[in-house]
């Protein structure tokens, strides 16, 4: 990217990551890393026309999310279900295709973070 002078980055986070929650403080913080070293990273390469961002989703429909309680945490979501891969897909091929955002990290996540 940096030999071609322009390319797009996106890192896959977390909501967990913006805002914290209880027993989970190890994976809150790597999310929150990921998203301060997206940041900066985007900060270093922008002069080489290169974009950093970072999606953040909440419950998605995922391997990792399939043990849990979907009718009880869907009630704490704005928009009453988790989400699927194809909301986090879309997501990031916004971000791939906005030549003009960069160092920005994208919710996406059914208003979960406005309960949180």
């Amino acid at each position: 990217m940096i030999k071609q002078q322009r390319g797009s980055i996106v890192n896959v986070g977390s909501v967990i990551g913006l805002k914290g929650n209880s027993g989970q403080s190890v994976y809150s913080a790597s999310k929150g890393g990921l998203v301060g070293f997206s940041r900066a990273l985007a900060k270093e390469v922008a002069k080489k026309k290169i974009r950093v961002n970072v999606v953040a989703p909440g419950f998605i429909h995922t391997d990792m999310t399939k043990h849990l309680n979907e009718e009880h945490l869907k009630k704490n979501i704005p928009l009453g279900r988790f989400g699927d891969a194809l909301d986090v897909a879309q997501a990031v091929v916004f971000l791939l295709e906005s030549p003009y955002v960069t160092g920005h990290v994208l919710v996406v996540d059914g208003g979960l973070q406005l309960t949180m």
